[in-house]
């Protein structure tokens, strides 16, 4: 009887000690709005590094091949701190780009020269763009701090980046994101649907870095982010 007792006594200290971790743990689970980020700011990162490499390889400016370097070296430093954040947190992140970046990757890979220059300073000033957006986003709605703080520390990164692309833009005549009256970025026109959602694939929330208008097209309306 006596160790019966003793057994009943165990198990309750057991459960009175797994209770409170299994809280925790469930606490500790990021958000869809965190977990949507960390995979769409992942895609954005395997899609710089991608795209740094080929403006390094057939940039015919320069200034392209300068950027190509830059962005390269800048997002292989932060997509390692987003895996590390993911791996914290059991997210699962995808292993390439979305549809929509993988399409403009296709498109610079078969572009050469002159094209290819300015095919890939459009299509870094629209992805620039969203994922500006997407880190605001974040920024302001997610509720996992480590995301949030990856956010913070990835957002001035990347608004130097456009503002790095704002300026080669001006010197080869190529048309930039417009701004709205506020200043701030207006809801997503790039592509003809909302503002892109982190982690969106596809044509319902392009994932940054996936704006597949050809240049002088659709991307002159895309909103430009405020300036820092």
């Amino acid at each position: 009887m006596l160790g019966i007792k003793r057994l009943g006594l165990l198990a309750a200290l057991v459960l009175v000690g797994v209770a409170p971790a299994a809280a925790a743990q469930a606490a500790a689970q990021p958000s869809t709005q965190d977990t949507q980020y960390l995979q769409a700011v992942h895609q954005v990162n395997l899609f710089e590094i991608t795209a740094g490499d080929l403006a390094q390889q057939k940039g015919q400016n320069q200034g392209v091949k300068d950027l190509g370097a830059m962005f390269k070296t800048d997002h292989t430093q932060l997509d390692q701190t987003v895996q590390q954040t993911a791996s914290q947190l059991n997210v699962e992140l995808p292993n390439e780009p979305t549809a929509d970046q993988q399409a403009v990757l296709d498109r610079l890979n078969n572009a050469s020269g002159e094209q290819f220059d300015r095919e890939w300073v459009t299509a870094e000033l629209a992805g620039h763009v969203q994922a500006i957006q997407a880190t605001q986003t974040e920024i302001s709605q997610g509720s996992e701090q480590s995301v949030v703080q990856l956010a913070q520390t990835a957002l001035p990164t990347l608004q130097a980046h456009y503002d790095e692309l704002v300026q080669l833009a001006n010197q080869l005549g190529i048309p930039v994101p417009q701004t709205s009256a506020s200043g701030t970025p207006s809801p997503g026109v790039t592509g003809g649907t909302e503002s892109p959602a982190p982690g969106g694939t596809g044509t319902e929330s392009p994932a940054p870095g996936g704006n597949t208008e050809a240049p002088g097209g659709g991307t002159t309306e895309t909103p430009a982010p405020s300036e820092s």
